[in-house]
Formats: structure tokens, sequence, C-alpha cells
């Protein structure tokens, strides 16, 4: 791997940060499953709307997310299929490095 650039690894910062809370956790792996309308995913997180949409709107603006206005709906995707790969080596880590999933 090249070595990175403190701009390629500002940018890496971005992306894990808008990972890095509960709520936006839930809402990235739900949506490894597909698309979800706005209105879901309110739901799932158990918050008011103005909470849901600041945390969509900081994982789009990392490039975590896609979406897509239908009619009144927002539609939310994950802007890279990678993601699952990812969350399975942080498990990985969050055991210690063992070679089992504990979670």
């Amino acid at each position: 791997m090249p070595k990175a650039s403190a701009k390629t690894s500002e940018r890496r910062a971005t992306v894990i940060k808008a990972l890095a809370h509960p709520s936006r956790m839930l809402i990235a792996e739900k949506l490894m499953a597909g698309e979800m309308c706005v209105c879901d995913l309110k739901e799932l997180v158990g918050a008011d709307m103005s909470t849901v949409s600041k945390h969509l709107t900081l994982m789009r603006e990392a490039g975590v997310l896609n979406c897509e206005k239908r009619g009144l709906n927002i539609y939310y995707s994950l802007a890279c299929d990678c993601l699952g790969d990812f969350l399975r080596c942080v498990d990985k880590l969050a055991c210690g490095g063992k070679k089992t999933t504990c979670c």
C-alpha cells in the first residue's frame, strides 16, 4: 500500500468519524441490506426527524451515503458496498484480535 498523504489520512478520518456514533452505525448496518426511506430510518434510530437528518447529513457529506429524492420521500443507500468487510475487521479488533467473532 502506498504511503498515505496527510490529505488522505484526513479524508479517512472523516469517513470513520461519520460512522463513529451508535445511531449512525445502526443506520449504516441497516443500509447494508438495501436502501431505506428517511421515515423508516427515523423509526430505526428512535429519534426525532431533526436528529436523524443531522446524522444522515453528516454521513452523506463524508461520502458514506447516497440519497435520492422520490416524490416527498428521500431514500438513502450506502455509497460503497464494502462496509460489511470493514465492520467484520472492526469486530475482530473489538474482540482483541481473535479469529472468531465475539459480537
